[in-house]
């Protein structure tokens, strides 16, 4: 599984980091960065984080 995150969406609000800080990190500039590599065991938590994202910035393939 892939998360991609639109960048010029994003918006910083950590909602993601804060559901599952293992595969998300607001960096510095204040965007989200996905971890690299996201097992099939963590499928929910990412589908959570997506759906919870106040300004849809992230997506899973």
């Amino acid at each position: 599984m892939k998360i991609i995150v639109d960048r010029a969406r994003c918006e910083g609000h950590g909602m993601c980091e804060a559901l599952a800080p293992n595969l998300f990190r607001v960096g510095d500039d204040g965007v989200v960065e996905p971890a690299d590599l996201v097992g099939e065991g963590d499928r929910d938590l990412v589908r959570l984080a997506v759906d919870s994202c106040p300004v849809e910035a992230l997506r899973s393939m």
